[in-house]
């Protein structure tokens, strides 16, 4: 069956949970993330309502889902940031951007095609937000994720972003490419 590919909204934030949940007990979470499950499971709910409804609308967040079924089996998330504010790194941010952020595919629904569609619908809202590109940051030992992201247009801008003991490679997909690559 066809996936739909939606923004998230407010009154979906037990989804949200459960899919974030899910996301932070996948083996390559520790890669993948930069919070954990034992960080986020206790959360109350006001947490998780605040969480969906802060990415059900507005230009600072937007959250997209993949659903087969009424089940969500992917999800990614657009942070934006403007010149000067902190990113999530705590790096003050030198130009606009809106970074791709917790990206998850459910195993059995990998490779199918999900990703390029998530990509594609918060690829189209960053445009609409008027941004040119979307960044995002991935450890380099996350290979699978890598490929991935490759194959979905984006590139290696050369750049890392120093995090721990290591430092992740920033990855930038210009929207106006993507735009022209779904024609």
């Amino acid at each position: 069956m066809k996936p739909t590919i939606s923004r998230v909204r407010a009154d979906q934030w037990r989804q949200l949970r459960d899919s974030r949940l899910e996301a932070l007990r996948d083996p390559l979470a520790p890669l993948a993330f930069l919070e954990t499950y034992e960080e986020r499971q206790h959360m109350p709910d006001e947490f998780w309502q605040e969480r969906a409804a802060g990415a059900a609308e507005g230009s600072a967040i937007s959250q997209w889902v993949a659903e087969v079924d009424g089940e969500w089996v992917g999800t990614v998330v657009v942070l934006t940031f403007r010149a000067g504010a902190r990113d999530y790194y705590g790096n003050t941010v030198t130009v606009d951007r809106a970074n791709l952020v917790g990206v998850y595919i459910q195993p059995d629904s990998r490779r199918a095609g999900l990703l390029e569609q998530l990509i594609d619908a918060a690829a189209a809202w960053a445009a609409d937000m008027g941004f040119t590109a979307l960044q995002l940051d991935v450890h380099p030992d996350n290979v699978a994720a890598i490929k991935a992201y490759l194959r979905c247009g984006f590139v290696d801008t050369g750049e890392r972003v120093p995090y721990g003991d290591t430092a992740d490679v920033v990855m930038r997909l210009g929207l106006d490419a993507r735009a022209n690559r779904a024609l």
